[in-house]
């Protein structure tokens, strides 16, 4: 084959790749918010004074979901079968245990500890990925921000009820 063609085929297979991480990621993240949404019993909890309004959360993980399988996939594409991504699926995991342990379960402190986990395996990503991908590392600073915000609200809102 020439290489004009092996060159097509390489980007066709990398789109295909960042679809399905787009999909898996923006998808069950999705579902996940709107499976487990905030109800009654997140609206009658006290909430600290930095709590942002509702409608801030869908945007910002949006924003953060894209980020995150970017991230993933750039990693993925150079070490598959890496620590980073070890930590990256890790992360994953427990992004998405969060929401039914405190919307669904109502248990803030399984949920506290959850998010500590998850900024902790955030930061060893952002860590070890630096060495394979530092565009993949970049991208999870903003994540690793903001979950370092919701653990503080988690944690706020733990002590507050």
């Amino acid at each position: 084959m020439s290489n004009v063609v092996l060159n097509a085929k390489k980007r066709f297979v990398d789109f295909l790749s960042l679809l399905c991480f787009l999909t898996l990621v923006l998808g069950v993240g999705f579902t996940l918010g709107f499976l487990t949404g905030p109800d009654a019993w997140y609206a009658n909890l006290v909430k600290p004074s930095f709590n942002p309004p509702n409608v801030v959360f869908p945007l910002v993980w949006t924003i953060l979901y894209t980020m995150i399988a970017v991230a993933g996939w750039r990693i993925w594409r150079v070490a598959c079968k890496s620590i980073p991504m070890g930590l990256w699926a890790m992360q994953m995991g427990l992004n998405w245990l969060w929401s039914p342990a405190f919307f669904v379960a109502h248990q803030p402190e399984m949920a506290m500890i959850i998010i500590i986990l998850m900024l902790m395996t955030i930061l060893l990503f952002i860590i070890r990925a630096k060495k394979y991908d530092k565009i993949a590392s970049v991208l999870f600073i903003p994540y690793a921000v903001w979950v370092g915000v919701a653990s503080s609200l988690n944690i706020a809102i733990y002590w507050l009820n």
